[in-house]
């Protein structure tokens, strides 16, 4: 068995958790797979990456901004697809935006606007717990006033403590427990497709479920690099403050995509250390999965392996 922290190589194959399943991303094609009461739903499509289109869009910093926006539209929509798969009597009630969705407009086009307004408000919500609520609170600390090195760190210290509070009370939920538990199958079976060895139960069920490509080490990147891009930021009207971290809100992203790719792409001290505290959050965010959840991950990889060996190397 290869040493768990030592992979032959790095593939740029990455997936997402969803409701019963896992959505895999490979260099041209995304595979979602979903168990339901009658077996494994299988569903691909060919991907068409918008920085081929805009080549502007794949520019190091820029490309950070472009593929994040583009894995929380396509996220949502896997989400959605596979929530539709849940039986009727186990969903609860629409919420009333959907709800008056679902009345006003035809199907397809309902569906879209679900989407899309999960997204708005998902995006929201992240804007007011990380940038706007920090913010704020530690305005309201009068010996704050100047000592901007001092305030860019309380603010920084709220951002984690939000992130984790968030992670924590989620990771209690009865239904997100099991997305967790999909979480870590999706990464045990990208760790053996990187050691080289079959993709089997047996093989999966050794490996390890803390990933350094994660997607929630990306988030605590985030608010790391928050911390130090905001530094530059001496003003102390909370709401210009406000303004000027969401200006700068773009330039943290691309950076922390730039460390979480580095990251990705090595294994030595350097990187070790950069992704130890991802590793060690995603000791809240993932759990151990069971047999089917690792055999719908499986599937989920096989269907998105490029027939051209070599062309999934993570950074070719």
């Amino acid at each position: 068995m290869p040493d768990k922290n030592t992979c032959q190589f790095r593939t740029s194959i990455g997936g997402q958790a969803l409701i019963e399943g896992i959505l895999m991303r490979g260099p041209k094609t995304q595979a979602i797979v979903c168990r339901t009461a009658e077996g494994l739903v299988e569903k691909t499509e060919d991907l068409k990456f918008i920085k081929y289109r805009y080549p502007v869009l794949g520019l190091p910093l820029i490309r950070g901004c472009a593929t994040f926006i583009d894995s929380l539209v396509k996220g949502m929509q896997a989400l959605t697809y596979s929530a539709g798969l849940v039986p009727p009597e186990e969903q609860g009630e629409p919420d009333k935006l959907d709800k008056w969705i679902e009345d006003h407009f035809p199907e397809d086009k309902a569906q879209k606007l679900m989407i899309s307004s999960a997204v708005v408000i998902g995006t929201a919500l992240a804007l007011f717990l990380f940038i706007f609520l920090p913010t704020f609170l530690t305005g309201l600390i009068p010996s704050l006033k100047g000592n901007y090195i001092a305030r860019n760190l309380c603010e920084g210290a709220l951002k984690i403590i939000i992130l984790l509070a968030y992670m924590k009370l989620s990771s209690n939920v009865k239904d997100i427990k099991r997305v967790f538990s999909y979480h870590g199958a999706e990464h045990k079976t990208i760790f053996c497709y990187e050691h080289r060895l079959p993709l089997t139960v047996e093989n999966v069920r050794r490996e390890s479920r803390f990933h350094p490509r994660c997607g929630t080490s990306f988030l605590l990147v985030v608010v790391v690099v928050s911390i130090l891009v905001n530094s530059f930021v001496h003003v102390d009207n909370t709401f210009l403050r406000m303004l000027c971290h969401l200006l700068l809100l773009p330039a943290v992203v691309g950076i922390s995509y730039e460390i979480n790719r580095w990251c990705g792409k090595h294994d030595n001290i350097i990187s070790s250390i950069l992704s130890a505290p991802g590793k060690w959050l995603q000791r809240i965010t993932t759990n151990e999965p069971d047999d089917s959840m690792i055999e719908c991950a499986i599937r989920a990889l096989e269907l998105v392996i490029p027939e051209e060996e070599g062309s999934d190397i993570w950074g070719s």
